[in-house]
């Protein structure tokens, strides 16, 4: 059987809602979509109205997906507009934060309350564990290596082990000159090598392991093709063994 994880990006990754919707933002004005990939620094604001936005967003995704899981994102969030926004100060003094790192896990928590009311677990990138108090039945897919996955399994949680070292298949496998170049390169001795399972960390919370093909930069099927095989075939056999 197959199960589709459904993924709302939050609180970062959001400028194709914050077009559509500037109020979700922190500054409240009009932003284009991007068009391409990037880090940017308006986010989802922390403000309660957002929060309810994203509750509303999710009541429908709820009823779409039977899937036990929902990501929720929580990578690559810079906290730029945070730090100078009034209504983020208010959450702040009101929920007694101590800094932007806890302003985010309290919206992550917001939103793990939700969804745990609707019957169903949130999964995160790794960056979640920054602000610390993540809720016990909170994933965490571990993408910045395998660091940030040793950390939530000795914490408890469930850990879905994805490296860009290893299974980032959407970065090129051969030399640039020689191929499309998109970022850095994985080899496929590095997705051979890739062990979901760190030594010292207690294997049942591994629920298992991830290969990434974001297609950003792949304007072409074939292209597409390319980059995911035969690297995909040594990551079902890393997972298999």
């Amino acid at each position: 059987n197959i199960t589709v994880v459904p993924e709302i990006e939050l609180p970062g990754h959001a400028r194709a809602a914050i077009a559509a919707y500037p109020e979700l933002s922190c500054n409240e004005t009009f932003l284009p979509v991007p068009g391409l990939w990037g880090v940017f620094d308006d986010i989802f604001c922390s403000k309660p109205e957002t929060v309810q936005f994203l509750k509303n967003v999710l009541d429908e995704v709820v009823e779409l997906f039977p899937s036990e899981y929902i990501h929720i994102g929580g990578d690559e969030a810079p906290k730029t507009r945070w730090e100078k926004c009034v209504n983020c100060r208010k959450v702040m003094a009101k929920n007694h934060l101590e800094n932007e790192h806890q302003l985010q896990s309290h919206f992550i928590q917001q939103i793990d309350d939700y969804l745990t009311s609707k019957g169903k677990k949130i999964i995160g990138w790794d960056e979640i564990l920054e602000g610390g108090g993540l809720p016990k039945n909170t994933a965490v897919m571990s993408w910045r290596g395998i660091k940030g996955g040793i950390q939530a399994a000795n914490d408890g949680h469930q850990v879905v082990m994805t490296p860009n070292s290893n299974v980032y298949l959407d970065l090129m496998q051969g030399d640039g000159i020689i191929e499309p170049p998109v970022y850095e390169t994985v080899r496929l001795k590095n997705s051979y090598d890739f062990n979901p399972v760190p030594e010292g960390v207690n294997a049942a919370l591994i629920k298992g392991g991830q290969a990434n093909l974001w297609s950003e930069q792949l304007f072409t099927y074939r292209h597409l093709q390319y980059m995911l095989y035969p690297r995909a075939w040594a990551v079902a056999e890393d997972l298999w063994s």
